[in-house]
């Protein structure tokens, strides 16, 4: 439909269609297919350019209805290597792409509720203009647009940047390696993580942990390129490319990161709907999705209202996880991170299974802690009584 023809009241307006808003949208189409729905994204495409894999242990049933028509890839197990140890685990794990996401949402939902090429200007809470003056009325607004920073914590960053490596030969991996921590450790945690597509097209990232937001993507190109070449890898081209700079929070204020009087709903990593250590989104966006969607009452107040109790519940079941992002950065020298991660993969896999849900229990934080430390014990004292290594801010210009 062309810009022109566009109607501009709706009854709900999710503005960024990536994820977490994708998401919402397809929950909603399932159960609400009498709403009038938009979703408005910046670029041309929905989902932007992005690869998103999971553990199928991290969703239930309605879960799974949800994401299985956008899963391109799905492997029985997974592997994790570090220089001490290698172990293969038996948890599924699938992969859901940019592409599949812009697909579903094109095949279920009409095309009056699909708005691309949206330069938001401004929004409140009945409604947004864009950067061309048009503007756009809706009895609810909920705001999934992602976010660069998150004011009001601190912790570090997670960076990483990814290739789709096409092969002149089989690269011989059967299922994903998650974490291939045998490299170099200077500037931090740092792992590759690799998923075969094809038998010659691997989908190779180089990830780390760090202190800074910058981002140096001609540096993680020569990463990737010498990781392929150590392991005999002839690479053709690269297919594709994404980076991220995601947050990790070690501690933070909530109330003011997101003040009971706002009036916009959000959605995603602008509610800080993400795993505080790992940044990991996939789960958390699911069962927002599904939440919100079964409200019955979708007024913009009560998405505000349903959206934020949601957050906030997500923050307090985090503080363990912020605890163990205090001691990763708090505790330890950048390149002395890795044994702290090393030790977690050696416990039961029921446990690990638990942890990238969110699902952690007070068990399972003692099993983390308990026996010898990966990481001095007066420095882990000092970083959880907020004396350790100096923590980032993760406010910055968006």
């Amino acid at each position: 439909m062309s810009a022109a023809m566009q109607p501009r009241h709706f009854d709900l307006a999710i503005l960024g269609g990536g994820l977490a808003g994708g998401l919402f949208a397809l929950a909603l189409a399932q159960t609400r297919p009498d709403l009038s729905l938009l979703l408005a994204e910046h670029g041309e495409t929905f989902g932007g350019n992005h690869v998103w894999s999971f553990f199928a242990s991290d969703l239930d049933e309605a879960g799974r209805t949800l994401t299985d028509p956008l899963v391109a890839y799905r492997w029985q197990g997974y592997d994790v290597h570090f220089a001490g140890h290698s172990r293969a685990l038996s948890t599924p794990y699938r992969s859901i792409t940019s592409e599949r996401l812009d697909a579903r949402l094109r095949k279920v939902l009409p095309e009056s509720a699909l708005l691309t090429g949206a330069q938001i200007a401004s929004a409140g809470p009945t409604g947004f203009t864009l950067a061309d003056g048009r503007n756009f009325e809706a009895a609810a607004v909920i705001d999934a647009r992602g976010v660069s920073s998150l004011p009001h914590m601190a912790g570090g960053w997670q960076k990483f940047l990814g290739q789709c490596l096409r092969l002149a030969a089989p690269h011989g991996l059967t299922r994903p390696v998650v974490m291939d921590a045998r490299v170099d450790q200077a500037e931090g945690y740092r792992f590759v993580y690799c998923l075969p597509f094809s038998d010659t097209e691997l989908f190779v990232e180089d990830t780390y942990y760090s202190d800074s937001p910058d981002l140096d993507r001609d540096m993680l190109r020569g990463r990737i390129a010498d990781y392929a070449a150590a392991r005999g890898l002839q690479v053709i081209e690269a297919a594709r490319e994404e980076t991220g700079v995601l947050p990790v929070v070690a501690q933070g204020d909530f109330d003011a990161f997101w003040p009971a009087d706002d009036p916009l709903g959000r959605l995603g990593a602008r509610a800080a709907l993400f795993h505080p250590l790992t940044s990991y989104s996939l789960p958390f966006a699911v069962r927002t999705a599904l939440t919100l969607a079964k409200l019955p009452d979708l007024s913009g107040a009560a998405l505000v209202k349903a959206s934020r109790d949601i957050a906030r519940r997500h923050w307090q079941s985090g503080s363990a996880y912020r605890m163990l992002a205090r001691m990763l950065f708090g505790a330890a020298a950048p390149e002395a991170r890795a044994p702290i991660l090393e030790r977690f993969y050696r416990l039961p896999g029921p446990l690990i299974e638990r942890f990238y849900s969110g699902r952690t229990s007070a068990a399972d934080v003692l099993r983390v802690v308990i026996g010898k430390p990966p990481v001095p014990i007066m420095a882990a004292m000092a970083a959880l009584a907020g004396r350790g290594r100096p923590l980032a801010s993760l406010e910055r210009s968006a």
